[in-house]
């Protein structure tokens, strides 16, 4: 089956409403975007947990609709306008959506991926390139961490140099599971994962179980008492500076820490954070990400 894409551009007052009304009278799905994205125009929305945006839409809005071959979308776009009380129908373009193996497509964007010295993640359409290096096999899914964002190869890179076998480690927002899975695949030994989703839990076990690594997962309120010689959260800088006491905590005096998801210009205050119980400074910066390390000083 063909499709074609209806293309409108609107205030942010309309946006949410006609994209509802859109489905609402036979579109296949629709999507609303910045109109000014990639210009010097762009506008960011979305913040870190616990602060709230200015603004809920974009000033200009671009909804794209798909639609079946055989639909209007002049009638389309005029029933939805005048189901939310538009007096003006939007002016709107439309494109030819091309016949696609869509599965191929999709899979065609996520190649094997070198981080470090010798981690390769692997999806599992693709064979390792080195076979003998620590593979990874993951597929892109809905729990964050593939390898391919820089708070994530940050992190990868510093386990990567700082595991010792036999290492207890605790990955606090484990996501995916990817880094946890490294880590058992360095040595380190018992492992835990703990997200605050579900979802992420189940689908770092599923990650796990393919990866035949050994490690233990849970919510929050499964966390393992006790300290640990490693503990690494990829999460954002806001979340990790309100669990600072918690998360340092969880380290063995004279153990290691890695922070990561803080933007470069974000380290000093995360770092201050810690500062009562860890000496942490950056480790490595990667297109504006930092990763934080650092060591919790013994006990007196």
């Amino acid at each position: 089956m063909s499709y074609r894409e209806l293309i409108a551009e609107l205030d942010r007052e309309h946006a949410e409403a006609l994209s509802d009304a859109l489905l609402e009278v036979g579109a296949l799905s629709v999507s609303v975007e910045d109109a000014d994205a990639d210009t010097p125009d762009e506008q960011p929305l979305f913040g870190e947990p616990g602060l709230v945006p200015e603004t809920s839409a974009w000033r200009r809005s671009r909804v794209v609709a798909l639609l079946a071959e055989d639909a209007e979308p002049a009638v389309l776009l005029a029933a939805a306008a005048n189901d939310i009380g538009l007096k003006k129908t939007p002016t709107f373009t439309v494109r030819n959506v091309e016949e696609q193996d869509w599965v191929r497509l999709t899979q065609a964007q996520f190649e094997p991926i070198s981080i470090g010295e010798r981690i390769w993640v692997v999806p599992s359409w693709h064979d390792a390139p080195d076979p003998d290096a620590l593979v990874l096999e993951l597929d892109p899914g809905l729990a964050f961490g593939t390898g391919s964002h820089p708070t994530t190869r940050l992190c990868m890179e510093w386990l990567e140099q700082s595991v010792k076998p036999g290492q207890s480690l605790l990955d606090y927002g484990c996501g995916s599971g990817i880094l946890a899975i490294l880590a058992k695949k360095c040595g380190a030994d018992p492992v835990y994962g703990i997200d605050i989703d579900p979802q992420a839990v189940e689908s770092a076990r599923q990650n796990s179980t393919r990866n035949r690594a050994d490690v233990t997962y849970g919510l929050p309120d499964e966390c393992p008492a006790g300290e640990f010689d490693i503990v690494v959260a990829n999460i954002l800088s806001n979340p990790l500076k309100l669990m600072a006491s918690m998360l340092a905590s969880k380290v063995k005096p004279g153990g290691r820490i890695a922070l990561s998801g803080v933007l470069a210009r974000q380290a000093e205050e995360v770092a201050a954070a810690y500062a009562n119980w860890i000496d942490i400074g950056v480790w490595r910066e990667h297109e504006g990400w930092v990763c934080l390390a650092g060591t919790r000083r013994e006990s007196h």
